[in-house]
């Protein structure tokens, strides 16, 4: 018997939790997956679900600070965000911390859900919300929906906050738009996991950015100047005729070149994109960085080492990186050092020839 295929019969989106650890994402992602009538698979990376009007893949990013590279990664490619606070806690550093990375990732659509807030109660409930009203404000967001909810009373049946999470999850269907696709451009897919089977091939799965891709096309991995064949597409565990962009794309590839796969690399078009070390960007540090300095850069889902040289006056940076990543100009990209968000920057483009 055949296995079943993926049908489209909705828009798709991907979106996903991120806040302060501890402030009842993992929850808040199981019961809405509930709400739907979806199961939550043990240690699964994303959720599905359907609304009455969408298809979605829900990631429950980590908290942890010393998992934020991982949470970078993870906000690449997102169409919207559930930015999680307790109402008992109200707004954390680190809750900051995440709604700038998203923003730098170009995660413009963010609703709040203002968690535990059955046993907050109304008066520390309302501090925290004008708490994270500040915040938003303060990032250009004052007008994003707060909706007070909580997970465990709303699994446990209470009707009250079973309404909530309704009005959550209406609040993400509305206020979040269905993005535009670029499905005529070259096909691109960042690589946020990567696994090498037995035999020679390779699984890598990420969220195509632009591009569609058929069973038995040739692609390409510019960072390991490397070729294979997409043997295979994948979404949830389903085969696929074929990937558009913003689908979770599990991809197998076969061939010499697909052990060459690494995570943070791409997946392109043959001859539609470059990897570079070095480049032009215009970057906003924070006080105290200074060029030269050992730093982090994350582009798309790659992570790498390199520094920054800006001299006084100039109104752009090179940036030199110690590995080649896929670059096209207008990138955004976080800078981090010591553990921390240091900085933001958008690629301008390449250095002249001879600065790869």
């Amino acid at each position: 018997m055949p296995e079943p295929a993926y049908a489209r019969t909705k828009p798709h989106l991907t979106i996903a939790t991120l806040g302060h650890r501890g402030h009842g994402k993992t929850t808040l992602t199981a019961a809405l997956a509930h709400l739907h009538g979806a199961p939550v698979p043990a240690g699964a990376p994303y959720v599905e679900y359907e609304t009455g009007t969408r298809h979605y893949a829900h990631a429950d990013l980590p908290g942890r600070p010393r998992r934020l590279p991982a949470l970078i990664a993870g906000l690449w490619g997102l169409d919207g965000a559930l930015l999680v606070v307790s109402a008992h806690d109200g707004v954390t550093p680190s809750t900051a911390e995440h709604l700038l990375l998203a923003r730098t990732a170009g995660v413009h659509h963010v609703v709040v859900a203002l968690t535990r807030a059955a046993s907050a109660g109304p008066a520390r409930s309302a501090r925290a919300e004008a708490g994270v009203r500040e915040l938003l404000t303060a990032h250009g967001g004052g007008h994003v929906p707060v909706v007070r909810t909580d997970a465990r009373a709303a699994l446990a049946g209470d009707p009250r906050w079973r309404a909530a999470l309704e009005a959550l999850a209406d609040a993400v269907d509305t206020y979040v738009p269905t993005p535009v696709r670029y499905a005529d451009a070259p096909f691109l897919l960042p690589l946020s996991h990567v696994r090498h089977l037995p035999g020679g091939a390779t699984a890598v799965g990420g969220t195509v950015e632009r591009g569609t891709l058929r069973p038995g096309e040739r692609v390409e991995l510019p960072g390991a100047r490397a070729s294979a064949t997409a043997a295979e597409l994948r979404t949830f565990g389903r085969l696929m005729d074929g990937a558009e962009p913003g689908d979770r794309l599990t991809l197998l590839l076969t061939g010499p070149g697909a052990r060459a796969a690494l995570r943070g690399d791409v997946v392109a078009a043959p001859g539609s994109i470059t990897s570079l070390r070095r480049f032009r960007a215009h970057v906003a540090l924070s006080a105290g960085v200074r060029a030269g300095q050992a730093l982090r850069f994350h582009l798309r889902t790659a992570e790498a080492a390199g520094t920054l040289a800006q001299p006084p006056g100039a109104a752009v940076a090179t940036v030199e990186l110690d590995r080649a990543v896929a670059l096209t100009r207008g990138l955004p990209f976080a800078v981090r050092r010591d553990g921390r968000t240091v900085g933001t920057g958008v690629v301008t483009g390449p250095l002249p020839a001879g600065g790869q």
